[in-house]
């Protein structure tokens, strides 16, 4: 028996499947039945039913937990030994969603690399739902997720509330509102109720975030027109920038677009039941992990810059016809 041996199968125990786990592992089938052999032959029993697919025996399943904590472990220990030798070399494996790692790896990336450039980053792009177990099989050693419960394993760290704004370009409010947008906008700018605007059509979403707006909509008793329906809050972002229909867009996804927000779209923070609609970000590890100097760098550059993050102020009412007074884009700031 040794540690490859349990490496191995504890990747196959993720698959079922000897020619998938060998083709992500880079290595033969022949050479992961091997290892499999040799420790079916080190513990004198079955550890896997071939037939009528592949699936763990009671045995194998001791062995998995067995060969989790192995390997858990065997990280740990490379990890403390890099620490003693300072080294400052070693691999980070990060996992978010693609608008989220967009957004933070750029601020956080020059500083760390600045410091520690021997360290390997692996980026895992996936939806929430996927990156816990991920995190909880030793797969990743941080994941950022959304309105996550906790979990007895798991450290769970805030990061940020990520306020959800209801963005529409001026034109259109004016199309279905007339004079009375000026009114609607001044009351908006201080918490937007979707009952205000439900002539207008909608960017609706399929995702998290979408299944929390839908909310906002049944508390008001109201249907949303629906321009577009997609998985993809991007794709709305576009719609709205084109003044084709309004969307809602999270904090986290206007900061990282301030720059390309068109001048004439109004930002108002969506309100639930008489608060503020958003979402909780959280890091997630697993609490045995052992943290090196430079994994507790990373995530002491990642909260600094959720913090930062979380103090800029989004909302703004765009110009529009009338006196000067009225005819300002205030400024994002923080």
């Amino acid at each position: 028996m040794d540690l490859i041996s349990l490496y191995y199968f504890s990747e196959l125990a993720k698959d079922l499947h000897i020619t998938r786990t060998a083709n992500r592992l880079f290595i033969s089938q022949q050479t992961l039945s091997n290892h499999i052999q040799r420790l079916e032959d080190y513990y004198g029993t079955k550890l896997l039913y071939r037939k009528p697919a592949l699936a763990l025996t009671t045995a194998g399943e001791f062995v998995l937990g067995f060969a989790d904590v192995v390997n858990k472990e065997q990280v740990n220990l490379k990890d403390i030994l890099s620490d003693i030798a300072q080294q400052e070399r070693g691999v980070l494996r990060l996992g978010a969603s693609a608008l989220r790692l967009n957004t933070c790896l750029p601020a956080v990336l020059p500083k760390f690399s600045a410091r520690y450039p021997n360290v390997e980053l692996r980026i895992t792009d996936t939806v929430t739902a996927r990156l816990e177990p991920l995190v909880l099989d030793g797969s990743l050693d941080f994941a950022i997720t959304l309105n996550g419960e906790e979990h007895p394993k798991l450290v769970t760290q805030e990061l940020m509330d990520d306020q959800v704004y209801l963005c529409v370009a001026d034109s259109l409010l004016r199309k279905y509102y007339g004079e009375a947008a000026r009114t609607l906008k001044g009351k908006a700018i201080q918490g937007a109720d979707v009952k205000d605007f439900a002539a207008l059509p909608f960017c609706i979403f399929e995702n998290r975030m979408g299944r929390q707006i839908n909310q906002c909509f049944d508390a008001s008793n109201i249907v949303p027109r629906t321009y577009m329906t997609s998985t993809y809050t991007q794709v709305g972002t576009t719609v709205c920038f084109q003044r084709l229909a309004a969307c809602f867009i999270s904090q986290m996804s206007l900061v990282s677009q301030r720059k390309d927000i068109p001048e004439d779209i109004n930002i108002f923070p969506l309100y639930y039941k008489g608060r503020p609609l958003a979402q909780r970000l959280s890091l997630i590890r697993m609490k045995d992990r052992y943290l090196s100097h430079y994994a507790k760098f990373f995530l002491e550059l990642l909260f600094q810059y959720f913090d930062g993050l979380e103090r800029v102020h989004m909302d703004r009412k765009a110009a529009v016809p009338g006196p000067p007074s009225d005819r300002c884009v205030p400024p994002f700031s923080s």
